[in-house]
C-alpha cells in the first residue's frame, strides 16, 4: 500500500493517505494473535462437547474475512453516512433484540441467541457500536441546535436498550451500554444535577441487580466470599497464570484449556498466560491501550462534536470490554462472561467489533478542513 501515491484521488488512496495506519496495525495485531488463540484454545472444548476438533477453528476462520472485510467498509464512508449506517443498524438490532426474546434460545436461564440459518446471533453484540453513534448524534444535535430535545432522545433510547437488555438478561452488556452512554452525555455537557441523579441511579441499579438475578449475586458473593464459594473457573484461570509464568509453556502445551467450560472464550485470556506467557500478555494490554489512547489523542483537536462523541465512546467500548475481560480472568472484579476483542471466539462479537472498530477508523481520518496531526 505505500505505492500508493499521495495525489491518487480515489476512493482507496484517499483512505489510505487519511486512515490511521498506526491504529490499523494495531487491530491487524489483534485479529492475529485472535486467530492463534483460536487454535490453541478451541479444539479441547470441541472435542470436550464430542464435536470436530476443529469445529470452532473453522467456524471463526470462515467468519475472519467477513469480519476484516466489515471493518474496511466501514471506515470508508464520511461521517454522515456512517451515522446514517448506523441509525439503520440501531432500528434493526432493536427488531431482532426483540426477536431474541420471543423466539430465541434459552441457555443457563439467558435469552440472548437468535438461530438464523445455522448461525447464533446475539444481536446486543451488534447494538452496542450502533448506538454509541446514535446517542452521539443526538447529543451533538442537542448542543448545536437549540431548543432540540436530543438529550432527552439519547435518554429514552437508552432506557429502551438496556430494558431490552435487561429481561435477556445481561448485566454485563448492560453495564457497557451504560459507562459509555454516561460517558458521551458528560463529554456532550452534562448539567450537575444529571450527573449526580445518574450516578445515583447507577448505584440504585447494581444494588438492584444484586437483589434481582440470583446470578449477579452468586458471582458477587463469590468474589466477595471466594472461601465459602465455588469459584472453579476463576481458579482454574489464576493456575494457568501461574503455570504459564513469564515466558509460558508453549503454544498447545497449556492444561487449562482441557478443563475450563469457556477456555476459547470468556476465559481465552487465562489460555494465553499459560501457553505464551506474562509478557505476551502485557503485550496484548499495550496494543489495547495504544488504540484507546491513539484514538482519544487524535481526538483532542477533533472540532466536530458529533465525531468527538461517537469516535470516544466507541473506544470506550473497547477499552472496557477488554477490561472487563481480563480482570474477571485475574479475579479483579467479580466473574462476568464476555469476550476478549478480536481474540477471543465468537462469531457476533468479532463482526459487532469489526463494524465498530471500522467506524472508529472512519471517524477519525483526517480530511481536508479538519484539525488534527497525524
Amino acid at each position: 500500500m505505500n505505492s500508493v501515491a499521495r495525489t491518487d484521488t480515489s476512493l482507496i488512496g484517499n483512505w489510505w493517505w487519511t486512515v490511521d495506519r498506526w491504529s490499523l496495525g494495531a487491530l491487524a495485531l489483534l485479529v492475529m494473535f485472535g486467530a492463534l488463540m483460536v487454535f490453541a484454545a478451541s479444539p479441547a472444548v470441541a472435542v470436550r462437547l464430542d464435536l470436530g476438533s476443529y469445529h470452532f477453528v473453522q467456524r471463526q476462520l470462515m467468519l475472519l474475512p467477513v469480519g476484516v472485510a466489515l471493518l474496511l467498509a466501514f471506515s470508508l464512508p464520511a461521517p454522515s453516512n456512517i451515522r446514517r449506517l448506523a441509525c439503520l443498524g440501531f432500528a434493526g438490532c432493536i427488531v431482532l433484540m426483540v426477536l431474541t426474546l420471543m423466539f430465541g434460545a434459552e441457555i443457563k436461564g439467558a435469552r440472548r441467541w437468535l438461530p438464523v440459518g445455522g448461525f447464533s446471533l446475539q444481536a446486543s453484540e451488534f447494538i452496542k457500536p450502533c448506538f454509541a453513534v446514535v446517542a452521539a448524534w443526538m447529543f451533538a444535535e442537542w448542543r448545536k441546535t437549540p431548543g432540540f430535545p436530543g438529550h432527552w432522545i439519547a435518554i429514552g433510547l437508552y432506557l429502551m436498550v438496556i430494558g431490552l437488555l435487561l429481561l435477556q438478561p445481561d448485566l454485563g452488556q448492560t453495564v457497557i451500554v451504560t459507562s459509555v452512554w454516561f460517558g458521551q452525555f458528560f463529554l456532550a455537557g452534562l448539567p450537575t444535577i444529571f450527573v449526580v441523579s445518574l450516578i445515583a441511579a447507577g448505584v440504585v441499579g447494581l444494588v438492584g441487580a444484586y437483589f434481582t438475578f440470583s446470578h449477579v449475586s452468586d458471582r458477587v458473593d463469590r468474589f466477595l466470599n471466594p472461601t465459602n464459594s465455588d469459584t472453579y473457573q476463576v481458579d482454574r484461570s489464576l493456575e494457568a497464570f501461574a503455570n504459564g509464568g513469564l515466558m509460558g509453556t508453549g503454544p498447545g502445551e497449556g492444561e487449562v484449556k482441557g478443563f475450563l467450560p469457556d477456555a476459547h472464550a470468556d476465559f481465552v485470556f487465562a489460555v494465553a498466560g499459560e501457553e505464551f506467557g506474562a509478557l505476551v500478555c502485557l503485550a496484548v494490554i499495550m496494543i489495547f491501550g495504544f488504540l484507546v489512547l491513539r484514538g482519544f489523542l487524535r481526538l483532542i483537536s477533533e472540532p466536530d462534536l458529533f465525531i468527538l462523541i461517537a469516535a470516544a465512546g466507541l473506544l470506550a467500548q473497547l477499552g472496557l470490554q477488554s477490561f472487563v475481560h481480563m480482570a474477571s480472568s485475574l479475579q479483579l472484579i467479580p466473574a462476568k462472561g464476555m469476550t476478549l476483542p478480536f481474540i477471543s471466539y465468537g462469531g457476533s462479537s468479532l463482526l459487532a467489533l469489526s463494524i465498530g472498530m471500522g467506524m472508529m477508523l472512519g471517524l477519525t481520518r483526517r480530511r481536508p478542513g479538519r484539525g488534527g496531526g497525524s
